[in-house]
């Protein structure tokens, strides 16, 4: 695990310089603590920092071929490399270390832009071809790490962070209002763009290939979740399938557990945290809890370590929120709004403590149909049936009037939410229930030219992955939606940078692409079935620990953010949304964001969703000047 950070110069651009790409890399070093490597042959420069997991001695980047005339920065694990070290060493190639990176030169010079094809793993790569002058930015086909990358008048620049990429002084930061309008909406800003204008992501499964100097070209997809068909061998029975996922579940998480550092497991007594943790044998496991038991998945996740007889440790934590706010949002220069990020870095810092690598159980819902949002999909349609009047008239005045609880779900907070995502655009389908601010919000919270440079439409990239899922039942249609979009820019987004603002590797065996790909061949009625989800994920489940774990209400890793707002939080949002600041931006309402205000602290509603959302924006202005 590492970051990684460069500067290709395109026609008439200078040399990167040994200061800029120093700049660049010490933006990193929480990423990679052990090691730095830094090098610049034809003006191009390739640099490093490195959380030291397999050849810990022998693995200093940039790594190279026999003459040298390969070199290669990455970050991430490449799992399989021991058996492509093999066949490469079957057709004449000599390594120097037992680094899993070194494989990667190798196969350029075997396979070319197809390299990448044959690796299982997480990665981002940046190859530098000297023999033939050309280049290549490859990112893994989940998007499990990431990759920035910049064009500007002299170079491209990329980094595993967009801080990286400021740092070389090449790249100006501007706030890009479009984008803006995205993440307001949905908490996270869709891929390939980025708050930063101009400076985009290069997106899961997709690679940049160019010849030297560097051109402005566009990115192609070189993995995608395959159509659906017929594969010779597959299951035909329930019970076939169940046999199948459990094998594959654990093949991938056997394959994970390549380590030359300690290795252990973050367990939430879920479903999916569970089945990884079952699937390790051996392991230390950790988890943490907070004191509203609403909140608190503790318990289960003793019954389940108990139950598979691993080391389990729990934290019980009570945060300084105000102060962990601003340590966080260093790290989030491409941020999300998930309140999760506080939890998932909470755990992370516990387990760092042990380990210098975990596993996570993120991809399940994704793959095998765990979100609620899918239940309400289905729920939409008879709802629709109800006759206008009574829906409009009746229902809808009703479920706007309950106060909502504080409590994290409960009946009342889920029919507010089931109403307010059925007014969405229904092509949306299931990501209505994701979408805190439609059009109509985003006009009253954001100036008329602010508003007037948000051109995309609210939803556009969902209905394009939607038609891009091809000829796909209605639920896989919604899964691949999910894992092009809100798996790779929001849960992934949040997994990578707090377990890094940690120094720790976190691997993720469910999204093993070999997994996927069996996953998207499953039934959709042995995903989602009436109300229950996960249908088949959960008997696999059953198999290893005890029922009453796995077929218990989903509760998700989260945060009582409703209640931090409005308490510890509060000094916060009274600075961050204060109206003269506001009015001074010109670019959110204050009038608008007033109200939210008043409304959420007097319990009339809940606007976590979009409250947390300005605040991190507003920080995220005030830390980076863009």
């Amino acid at each position: 695990m590492c970051g990684i950070a460069g500067i290709f110069p395109r026609e008439g651009g200078a040399p990167a310089t040994p200061a800029e790409l120093r700049a660049m890399c010490d933006t990193l070093v929480h990423r990679g603590p052990d090691d730095a490597g830094m090098e610049i042959r034809e003006g191009v420069a390739l640099g490093m920092r490195r959380l030291a997991i397999i050849d810990v001695a022998g693995g200093h980047q940039p790594l190279h071929n026999e003459d040298r005339s390969v070199r290669v920065v990455f970050n991430g694990e490449i799992y399989n490399f021991r058996e492509l070290r093999r066949e490469l060493e079957a057709a004449g190639h000599r390594f120097a270390s037992a680094s899993d990176g070194e494989v990667l030169g190798h196969l350029w010079e075997e396979h070319g832009p197809d390299f990448a094809r044959h690796l299982n793993g997480m990665f981002a790569i940046a190859l530098h071809d000297l023999r033939d002058r050309r280049a290549v930015l490859v990112r893994d086909r989940l998007g499990i790490k990431p990759l920035f990358y910049a064009f500007t008048a002299g170079h491209l620049v990329f980094g595993s962070e967009i801080k990286a990429l400021l740092a070389s002084g090449l790249v100006a930061p501007a706030l890009d209002l479009d984008a803006l309008g995205q993440f307001v909406a949905w908490e996270y800003v869709p891929e390939p763009a980025t708050l930063f204008r101009g400076v985009r992501k290069l997106g899961a499964g997709e690679m940049l290939a160019f010849d030297l100097p560097a051109r402005e070209t566009a990115p192609r997809r070189w993995w995608d979740v395959p159509r659906p068909g017929p594969v010779p061998g597959d299951p035909t029975t329930p019970a076939e399938w169940e046999e199948a996922v459990d094998a594959k579940v654990r093949e991938c998480v056997r394959r994970q557990l390549v380590s030359d550092v300690p290795l252990g497991a973050f367990l939430s007594g879920g479903v999916d945290s569970s089945l990884v943790v079952g699937a390790m044998g051996e392991a230390r496991t950790f988890s943490i809890g907070f004191d509203d038991p609403s909140y608190n998945e503790s318990g289960w996740a003793r019954r389940v370590a108990e139950h598979l007889g691993v080391r389990h440790r729990i934290e019980i934590l009570e945060p300084d929120v105000g102060d962990l706010f601003g340590r966080l949002m260093h790290y989030m220069e491409d941020p999300i709004a998930d309140f999760s990020i506080f939890p998932t870095f909470l755990v992370s810092r516990v387990a760092r403590e042990e380990v210098t690598v975990t596993l996570s159980g993120d991809g399940g819902d994704e793959l095998f149909g765990g979100y609620e949002t899918y239940v309400a999909q289905d729920r939409a349609r008879a709802w629709a049936r109800l006759p206008r009047a009574l829906r409009r008239g009746v229902a809808e005045p009703f479920v706007d009037g309950l106060r909502p609880r504080p409590a994290k779900k409960g009946l009342v907070n889920k029919a507010k939410r089931f109403v307010e995502g059925a007014r969405h655009d229904e092509r949306l389908a299931h990501a209505r229930w994701r979408l805190f601010a439609g059009e109509g919000l985003l006009d009253e919270l954001f100036t008329p030219a602010a508003r007037a440079a948000m051109t995309t439409p609210v939803g556009a990239h969902v209905l394009d992955l939607l038609a891009r899922a091809g000829a796909r039942g209605p639920l896989d249609r919604c899964l691949y939606a999910d894992v092009k979009s809100y798996l790779v820019d929001n849960c992934l987004v949040k997994v990578d940078r707090m377990s890094m603002a940690c120094s720790l590797e976190a691997r993720v065996p469910l999204l093993d692409h070999e997994l996927v790909e069996l996953a998207f061949r499953v039934p959709e009625s042995l995903k989602v079935a009436g109300r229950r989800t996960k249908v088949l994920l959960k008997r696999v489940a059953a198999r290893h620990v005890p029922r009453e774990c796995v077929y218990r209400p989903k509760e998700g890793f989260s945060i009582p953010i409703k209640q931090w707002l409005a308490g510890p939080l509060r000094p916060l949002v009274e600075d961050l949304l204060d109206s003269r600041r506001l009015a001074a931006d010109g670019v959110l309402e204050p009038a608008a964001v007033e109200r939210l205000r008043r409304e959420h602290f007097g319990g009339l509603a809940n606007h976590s969703h979009v409250l947390w959302a300005l605040i991190v924006f507003q920080d995220w202005r005030r830390r980076w000047g863009a």
